[in-house]
C-alpha cells in the first residue's frame, strides 16, 4: 500500500534525461574546441551563446518539472535563467571583448559549481554513496574558476584549453547527475512495489 510519501518519491526526479543530453553536449563541445582550437576561438562566441541559451531553457523546464520533488530546484531555475539571458546577451554581442570573456566565464563556472557542490549534499541526504563525485568535481570546478577569474591575462592565452576543461568538467557532473536521478528513481519505484 502507497503512502503519501511513496506516492510523492514516485513520481520525482521526472526527465533525468535532461541532465545526461546537457552533460553529454558539454562534453562533446569541450573536446571539439580541444580539437580545433583556431577554429574554436572563432566561434566561440557563436557557440557560448547557443549552448547557454539551449542550457538554459532545458534546466528552467527540468527545475519546474521537479520543484515538488527537489529542494534544490531553485538552483536549477536560476542557473537556467542566468543561462538563458547569458546566451540571449552574448547572440547580441558576438564581438566579445577577448579581456572580458574569461571573467564572465570564470564567473558562470563558479556559479555552478558551487550550485554542484549544493546538490551534491542534496544526493547525500537521499542516501546516495557516490555523491562525494559530484562534490568532488564542483570543487574541481572552482579550482577553474578561479583561475579564469584571477588570472585574465594567462586565461585570455589559453581561454580555448581552459573554455574546453571547463566544458567536460561540466558536462562530467551533468552526466553524474543524471545517473544519480536515473538511480534513484528505480530505487524509489523499487521501494514502492515492496
Amino acid at each position: 500500500m502507497e503512502n503519501q510519501v511513496t506516492k510523492t518519491l514516485k513520481g520525482s526526479i521526472k526527465h533525468w534525461y535532461l541532465s545526461l543530453i546537457v552533460g553529454v553536449l558539454f562534453i562533446i563541445l569541450g573536446f571539439w574546441i580541444l580539437r580545433t582550437p583556431v577554429e574554436a576561438y572563432i566561434t566561440l562566441a557563436l557557440l557560448f551563446s547557443i549552448s547557454f541559451f539551449v542550457n538554459g531553457i532545458i534546466e528552467i523546464f527540468f527545475s519546474i518539472s521537479n520543484r515538488k520533488e527537489l529542494s534544490s530546484w531553485g538552483w536549477f531555475l536560476t542557473t537556467g535563467i542566468i543561462d538563458l539571458l547569458f546566451g540571449l546577451w552574448l547572440m547580441s554581442s558576438p564581438e566579445l571583448s577577448v579581456s572580458v570573456l574569461p571573467i564572465y566565464l570564470g564567473l558562470m563556472l563558479l556559479f555552478r559549481s558551487v550550485s554542484a557542490i549544493g546538490f551534491s549534499f542534496e544526493l547525500q541526504n537521499y542516501g546516495s554513496k557516490q555523491w562525494g563525485w559530484l562534490l568532488a568535481l564542483g570543487a574541481l570546478g572552482i579550482l577553474f574558476s578561479f583561475i579564469l577569474i584571477w588570472n585574465p591575462i594567462v586565461a585570455g592565452i589559453t581561454i580555448v584549453f581552459w573554455t574546453a576543461m571547463a566544458f567536460i568538467v561540466y558536462g562530467i557532473s551533468r552526466v553524474f547527475i543524471s545517473f544519480r536521478f536515473k538511480k534513484l528513481k528505480s530505487e524509489i519505484a523499487k521501494f514502492s512495489k515492496e
